[in-house]
């Protein structure tokens, strides 16, 4: 080790199978690691700290199994689970989960940086908990101790980094969909049912094409924008069937050299009981590592959630216009000053937040979608695009979870009707009209409603005037509420 003039030390030198490197003295990484951070400085943006948990997951979970098919010994098997558990605790008595996996996204397309980033920390702190220095683990004499651990020999044992990174990201997406994403989509969607049902009795105009149309309720139309959720959820729990489907077991190339026939199993069935998802082996480990098609499904169904909600946040948004030159039909929370120079000024900006990600996330699946393409990311035996794939679907679940949870508690919870306002306006409106179709014919219906638009009355107004059909009649047919369901 060197130190600094004051005696403190500042690197040390680790070995991977390339030779010496010198490394920072206070990380838990090694020599692979420091490679690594050497050779990708490229965003600055780290491996998402949920894939980071998700292999500590992973490496208990493997440890275990090597453990029941008499592989790893018992004291071996505690060392690295407890290390995994620190990691996912967050590593704050070593300075935080960041300090110890920096590597980019952007570097080898297997992940087998990050994974062997995984192995280094997890048996330099196994190296810690035995009582000997950081860096210990490729020592012969320290490697001869009963619960000693080598990165690659036992915490790595039976696996590849082309079957742990692949494993990682399904789990770190499951786990994000079950634990944030599906619940914060089920509570959007019951908060949308209650407005449904409290303004079933808010009769308001309708429009297709921007233009005036027949009236509809607002619980209506909020029952519809709840169903999207609705169907938001079951394309999560479908999106869980598909994550749960693990490429571990597969090794190298997904010939599963090295492993136990029954690795794969025990792991599957361990991450059910932690998950409390029902993980299980890949039909077929060739193609769960040599394409990556369910991710590309996964986030294809976040996409389309993403569509779902910048549909319901655009037409609050346009129905909150206003609020006196615009639609005005919604009464919008005012949540923050909307204007710098405009005193007064209130703006729709939980929507246009949430509309801002949902395009953030359309761009995410464009970024998996092409990483999971023949020849840019899947080539051959094996995915070549994983890192950046993962970072960017698990950034979907998070921008979709938080969005999901503000349109709810700082839009949703508060918006109210403008009862008044709906009533005007289908008063005022000239599709009014096609309630008359049936009683005086299409052509006449029509020249009415140009009639009335020209002379600027509504269609009530004129219909009277025009004396054929009587008050009471034409009450009975102009009435809002009537249009909004089927005629008996």
């Amino acid at each position: 080790m060197t130190t600094a003039p004051s005696g403190i030390e500042m690197t040390r030198v680790e070995k991977d199978s390339m030779g010496e490197m010198t490394v920072p003295a206070d990380v838990l990484y090694g020599a692979s690691t420091q490679r690594a951070v050497l050779n990708f400085p490229v965003s600055g943006r780290p491996v998402p700290e949920t894939m980071i948990r998700a292999f500590a997951i992973l490496k208990t979970a493997t440890a275990n199994a090597n453990t029941k098919l008499g592989k790893l010994p018992d004291a071996k098997r505690e060392r690295i689970v407890g290390a995994c558990d620190q990691i996912l605790g967050g590593l704050d008595e070593h300075g935080g989960i960041e300090r110890h996996f920096p590597i980019d996204i952007f570097q080898t397309g297997s992940g087998t940086s990050t994974n062997m980033n995984v192995n280094e920390v997890v048996a330099n702190l196994v190296c810690i908990a035995n009582g000997v220095a950081i860096g210990s683990s490729k020592d012969a004499e320290y490697l001869s101790g009963d619960a000693s651990i080598h990165p690659n020999d036992h915490v790595n044992m039976g696996q590849s980094s082309n079957d742990t990174f692949p494993t990682a990201m399904h789990i770190a997406a499951a786990i994000g969909i079950k634990d944030r994403l599906l619940p914060a989509v089920q509570s959007l969607a019951k908060a949308l049912e209650n407005k449904a049902k409290e303004w079933d009795d808010v009769v308001k105009i309708g429009r297709t094409h921007l233009q005036d149309a027949t009236p509809i309720r607002l619980g209506q139309e909020f029952s519809g924008y709840a169903s999207q959720m609705r169907h938001a959820e079951d394309r999560l729990n479908r999106a869980l069937g598909t994550l749960a489907e693990l490429a571990i077991g597969g090794t190298a190339v997904g010939t599963g050299i090295n492993t136990h026939p029954d690795f794969s199993g025990l792991i599957a069935k361990e991450l059910t009981t932690r998950c409390g998802i029902e993980f299980r082996e890949a039909d077929n480990h060739f193609e769960a590592q040599h394409a990556k098609d369910g991710y590309v499904e996964v986030s294809g169904m976040l996409r389309t959630i993403a569509v779902s909600m910048s549909k319901i946040a655009n037409d609050i948004r346009w129905l909150g216009s206003g609020p006196r030159c615009g639609i005005g039909e919604l009464k919008l929370p005012a949540v923050q000053p909307g204007s710098s120079i405009m005193p007064g000024k209130v703006n729709p900006v939980i929507c246009e937040a949430v509309v801002m990600a949902s395009c953030q996330v359309m761009g995410n699946d464009v970024a998996v979608t092409a990483g999971g393409f023949g020849g840019i990311g899947s080539l051959l035996d094996l995915n070549v695009a994983m890192p950046m794939m993962a970072a960017n679907l698990l950034d979907s679940i998070q921008l979709l979870t938080g969005s999901c949870t503000i349109f709810e508690e700082k839009l949703i919870k508060d918006l109210e009707p403008d009862r008044e306002r709906c009533g005007e306006l289908i008063e005022g409106s000239l599709a009014m009209c096609t309630s008359l179709v049936p009683v005086i014919g299409y052509d006449a219906s029509a020249k009415l409603a140009y009639a009335a638009y020209e002379q600027g009355k509504t269609v009530r107004e004129l219909a009277l005037e025009q004396g054929d059909l009587d008050a009471e009649r034409l009450n009975e047919l102009l009435d809002p509420g009537s249009m909004t369901r089927p005629a008996p």
